[in-house]
Formats: structure tokens, C-alpha cells, sequence
């Protein structure tokens, strides 16, 4: 397989072969499995496996693998108990990228969530990125969804979108979405993001829900919370369950970081992408900071 490393490699092929190398490292991570061991398992030699990762994490495998105990996780759930404390809806931010995004959150309004978006358009494009393929779809009013695709082609993905949104009208445009996509997972660092207006989510969801993804922005970039610590933010101690939910009903993956809180013992959880995803998305904004 080394034959096809070059550098011209796609994002998904890319992703592909670190999400197989994530799993195996996530799987094994007490055993501290050694550089000939990884690359064996997806089929590449130690020097051109440990090239291409470092290319696309921005560190090595040994020190990603790092990023993956629990201790490190604890560690960082230490920093953001507070989420109150944290300033802004502040949802990206990377300053070795030179990549600031700042988050807006539109709801709909309570006649426009019971009509379930009637006369609403949505424009649609699917995408390849350093976490795999996604659906972007977006508004007049801000972006509305983001979905990784992992299993799913684009009919499905489409199909997806058209059963969240039965009423809206349903356009594939992927140069609308392409801008949205740019910005959000360009890999060459972004000098006139000062410059751009923040990102505008238009979400619709009820009112806990909302307030949960609300809270979600105010996670660090490569920060880490709990499902425990959410609902003391939000005032409900004892509702880790119903937060677990709507963590889980987030419309707007990796721009709304649900993946970005994990259980109190400091092992990740779930995660509706898939965990070999939630891994890359943590360990790839720890390699970042």
C-alpha cells in the first residue's frame, strides 16, 4: 500500500486509513502499542505510516497516543469544570492554525419548530474532510446541519436531511456548502479569518435541548467535559441522562463539539459519529493547543 502515499492522497483515504489506526490505538492504548505495531495494522511501513500521521495530526503517533489515556482526559476535565466561567459562544479556536471561529446560535421560533420548517429552503453539499466525509446543509438564516457520513452514501445522507426536514425544500448546491466547508476544515492556516463574520447556526430543538448546545460552545477549543459537570452549568445536577440525550440529538457535529464531552471516569462515551472519530476530533485539537 505504501505505492499510494503521496501527496496528492485524499482526505477520505487519508481519514480512512488514521480512523483504522485510531481504533487500534483507542483499543489498546493501555498496552502502549509501539510504532511497528500500529503501522502493521493498516499495512504501511513504520517510516511511511509514521509520515502520513504526523502529516495529518500535526504530532506523532507516540505523542497522539498520549492524548488518548485517561489520565490526560482527567486532566482536562479539570480545567473546563466551570463552563460559566468560560467566555462567549466561542465554538472553534486554534491559535497554532491561526484559526478562530466564533459561533452564533439562532433557535426557531416556536411556530416555526411546529411547522417543522414549511417555506424554508435548504441548500446541500457533501463534502470530503481530514475527519471524513460530511454533509453540510445551510440556510438563509445560518447553517442548520452537519453530518459525518460514516457508512452512508450520498442518497442516504440526502435522505437523511429530507426526513429531518419534511416540509422544507430540499436543494443540492454544493457551492453554497463549499465555503461553509472551506472554512471550517481548511488544513492551511486562514489569515482573514479576522476579518469573516461569525458562523450563524439555526438550529431547531426544544428549549433544553437548545440551552445544552449552547452550553456545548462554551467548551475550549480542545477542552473536555462531562455529562455531570453540563448539567451543573445548567443547573440540573441530577439530569446527566436527559443532557446525554440531547448531546446526542445535535444537529451540527464537530461546529456544535458534542464530541467534545466524555464520562467522569474520563473514558469518551459515546459518540453518534462513531468513537474512532470522537478520538480523532479530540486527539487531533490536543495535538493542536
Amino acid at each position: 500500500m505504501d505505492k499510494f502515499l503521496d501527496e496528492n492522497m485524499g482526505d477520505r483515504a487519508t481519514y480512512e486509513l488514521m480512523a483504522k489506526a485510531i481504533a487500534f490505538i483507542r483499543q489498546n492504548h493501555r498496552q502502549q502499542p509501539d510504532l511497528a505495531a500500529i503501522a502493521q495494522q493498516v499495512h504501511l511501513s513504520e517510516y511511511h505510516f509514521q509520515r502520513l500521521f504526523t502529516k495529518w495530526a500535526g504530532i506523532s503517533p507516540k505523542r497522539f497516543l498520549q492524548y488518548l489515556t485517561v489520565e490526560y482526559a482527567k486532566s482536562k476535565i479539570g480545567e473546563t469544570k466551570n463552563l460559566w466561567e468560560l467566555t462567549g459562544d466561542v465554538g472553534l479556536s486554534s491559535a497554532g492554525r491561526l484559526h478562530d471561529l466564533f459561533v452564533n446560535i439562532e433557535a426557531m421560533s416556536p411556530q416555526e419548530f411546529k411547522t417543522g420548517g414549511a417555506g424554508l429552503q435548504i441548500w446541500y453539499g457533501i463534502h470530503e474532510t481530514m475527519f471524513g466525509d460530511c454533509l453540510i446543509a445551510t440556510t438563509a438564516r445560518g447553517i442548520c446541519n452537519l453530518y459525518f457520513l460514516d457508512g452512508m452514501d450520498d442518497q442516504a445522507a440526502a435522505a437523511m436531511l429530507r426526513e429531518e426536514w419534511s416540509i422544507a425544500e430540499i436543494i443540492s448546491d454544493r457551492q453554497i456548502t463549499q465555503p461553509i466547508s472551506d472554512r471550517l476544515f481548511s488544513h492551511l492556516p486562514n489569515l482573514n479569518t479576522a476579518k469573516q463574520p461569525p458562523l450563524t447556526l439555526y438550529v431547531k430543538g426544544t428549549n433544553f435541548q437548545i440551552q445544552v448546545w449552547r452550553a456545548l460552545l462554551r467548551i475550549p477549543f480542545g477542552g473536555i467535559t462531562t455529562y455531570q459537570s453540563l448539567g451543573r452549568s445548567l443547573g440540573r445536577p441530577n439530569a446527566a441522562r436527559a443532557i446525554g440525550n440531547a448531546v446526542g440529538s445535535n444537529p451540527i457535529s464537530y461546529i456544535i463539539p458534542c464530541h467534545r464531552v466524555i464520562r467522569e471516569s474520563g473514558e469518551l462515551g459515546g459518540y453518534r459519529w462513531g468513537l474512532e472519530r470522537k478520538t480523532s476530533l479530540l486527539g487531533w485539537e490536543a495535538s493542536q493547543n
